[in-house]
């Protein structure tokens, strides 16, 4: 039987506020040992922001960390999945968008999870040296790499 998101995916992300600054976003993630947060308002998902968002979108463009807030620079509009989405068709849409992670979604547009490259690869190949790998790295695979489709 074909899987569902909902049973490999990090249920309760990490997520903060689109009026987090970005220092206090950048602390939230090393506490987490992750790499990135999705961005909420009233429980809805409002965009993602990655610590290679932090570095490209504000620090190189000399914007103050502990003044500019997520929502200056995080990905407004990522892409989502659902919960009973199926597992290959969220690998189909991770290959055809280049994203490596998207945020899972209700149909009420409620956030209950995020689904990794990480996540997909331990499902897929269980034996393979890069599901060994996103086993153990931290966040279980939820956090490295570009932001949801945008490297820059």
């Amino acid at each position: 039987m074909a899987r569902r998101v909902h049973e490999v995916m990090t249920g309760n992300p990490v997520t903060v506020g689109k009026s987090t600054t970005l220092a206090e976003a950048a602390r939230v993630m090393r506490d987490a040992d992750i790499g990135d947060v999705l961005v909420v308002d009233g429980g809805r998902l409002r965009g993602i922001l990655t610590d290679r968002d932090i570095v490209v979108r504000a620090v190189a463009d000399d914007r103050d960390p502990a003044e500019t807030t997520v929502r200056a620079v995080c990905t407004t509009d990522p892409v989502t999945v659902g919960p009973d989405d199926g597992v290959d068709a969220a690998i189909a849409l991770m290959r055809r968008r280049a994203l490596r992670r998207l945020p899972v979604v209700t149909g009420d547009g409620a956030l209950v999870g995020v689904v990794s490259l990480g996540d997909l690869v331990v499902e897929q190949d269980p034996g393979s040296a890069l599901a060994a790998i996103a086993a153990a790295g931290p966040g279980n695979g939820h956090g490295n790499g570009p932001d949801n489709g945008r490297d820059s």
